[in-house]
């Protein structure tokens, strides 16, 4: 598509912004909205129909959050939309733990598992279950960790997430194949005993 912005016009941008330059920022919302949106309307689309947070409001919360981080060193345009993608899912479970403190027992927030994470016997994983599992994983694999929140919160292809992580695209898709099946196994209740 012609009206794309290049991922190297978002970087020279992002660093600009980083570096001071507030009009950098406003010439780079436009450019990056229309992803965010996706990236926002992906994790809200296994939201309870009646979630009081909508896609829009969630970009432009994650979006506050990270216009007022102070010292923002952006490397690229991966690195931008990776910090974004973990700023929503922060915003999500922030959200759920608040309901569920409201409601003794309730406010379970679920979210569906596409092919991304591995279809599990229930198709649905909650996001508190989910988040947990997630910082188990990051104790013993900060990377695979890293790799799940770009691929499945962010929506970064293979080649973004290993450009972001500065890895190859076979030790993303290893590590992919490895936190999938262990997720899988952490949140279906099949942990190896030991």
């Amino acid at each position: 598509m012609s009206g794309e912005p290049s991922a190297q016009e978002v970087t020279i941008l992002l660093r600009a912004w980083g570096g001071g330059d507030r009009q950098a920022l406003d010439r780079l919302t436009p450019l990056v909205y229309r992803e965010l949106r996706q990236i926002a309307g992906r994790l809200m689309a296994g939201q309870r129909p009646n979630h009081t947070l909508q896609a829009t409001a969630l970009v432009n919360e994650a979006y506050v959050r990270l216009v007022d981080a102070h010292e923002a060193s952006w490397q690229d345009r991966a690195h931008f939309f990776a910090l974004c993608a973990r700023a929503m899912r922060q915003i999500l479970i922030d959200h759920a733990r608040a309901r569920a403190s409201e409601k003794r027992g309730g406010g379970q927030v679920s979210i569906e598992l596409d092919e991304a994470l591995a279809a599990a016997p229930a198709s649905e994983i909650n996001l508190l279950e989910l988040d947990d599992a997630l910082k188990r994983l990051a104790a013993l694999d900060a990377r695979k960790s890293q790799v799940v929140e770009l691929r499945f919160f962010g929506g970064l292809n293979l080649e973004e997430t290993a450009e972001a992580l500065k890895v190859s695209t076979k030790t993303v898709q290893r590590d992919w194949d490895l936190a999938r099946a262990w997720l899988f196994g952490e949140l279906s209740g099949n942990k190896p005993n030991g």
